[in-house]
């Protein structure tokens, strides 16, 4: 099991430099953020503003859209059914891959936390937030792509869904209704958190939100998952 995990890591790290597509969802961010905080100079601007911002559209894309992608991308070119008449397990595809795109997105949360200036305790709180987004972010994207028969159904699929997640939380800072209903979704929720650092209230809320996407991102997988399969 763990060389056959280790292989489809090796595998998807060889591959996603070759695919500009996946490469640029985990780079935009990141670079957006490093620019944003070094370039810009607003009096009266929260501390971490453009960090925040950033990384829950972070959060809402490139896991989501990356997962999808490479799963579709398997399918569509018949790759994934060779690995499974190789004997590599469907879970071992899924933790291989999953793995691998957390890392490269944790990555990515790190640059955009040292950009915005988390140090210390509050850069691990930071990351600790980005690694449960991240994780029901991969989850959604895995169920999406395992339900794609192509990678273009596959990303359109995806669009709405990433638009909903990346752009909810921005909208929610303007609009009130909106802000209720994004207190629900594990994207909005972690905004509040970033931009609540230290709240014990707002931290214990936030982990019941985020329990319960991440359960309905489980559900949504399994149920996907038995009715399709990876064929």
């Amino acid at each position: 099991m763990i060389r056959h995990i280790g292989a489809i890591l090796w595998k998807q790290g060889k591959e996603t430099f070759k695919n500009k597509e996946i490469l640029v969802q985990f780079v935009m961010f990141p670079a957006l953020t490093v620019i944003m905080e070094n370039a810009m100079e607003i009096k009266g601007l929260p501390e971490h503003f453009f960090a925040n911002l950033f990384a829950v559209m972070y959060l809402g894309m490139a896991p989501l859209v990356s997962m999808a992608a490479v799963l579709a991308e398997e399918k569509e070119k018949n790759t994934l059914r060779v690995l499974l008449m190789s004997d590599v397990k469907a879970m071992e595809y899924f933790f291989g891959a999953g793995i691998y795109l957390f890392g490269i997105c944790m990555l990515g949360a790190g640059v955009i936390g040292l950009a915005g200036g988390y140090r210390g305790s509050e850069l691990a709180i930071f990351l600790a937030v980005m690694a449960v987004g991240n994780l029901i972010s991969i989850l959604a994207g895995a169920a999406i792509g395992t339900y794609s028969r192509t990678q273009m159904m596959a990303t359109g699929l995806t669009v709405p869904v990433m638009l909903v997640f990346s752009f909810l939380p921005m909208l929610a800072m303007f609009n009130e209704r909106i802000a209720k209903a994004a207190k629900y979704i594990y994207t909005g929720r972690m905004s509040l958190l970033l931009n609540s650092m230290g709240n014990g209230q707002e931290l214990a809320e936030g982990l019941w939100v985020a329990g319960l996407n991440l359960l309905a991102a489980v559900v949504l997988f399994v149920i996907v998952y038995r009715r399709k399969g990876l064929e």
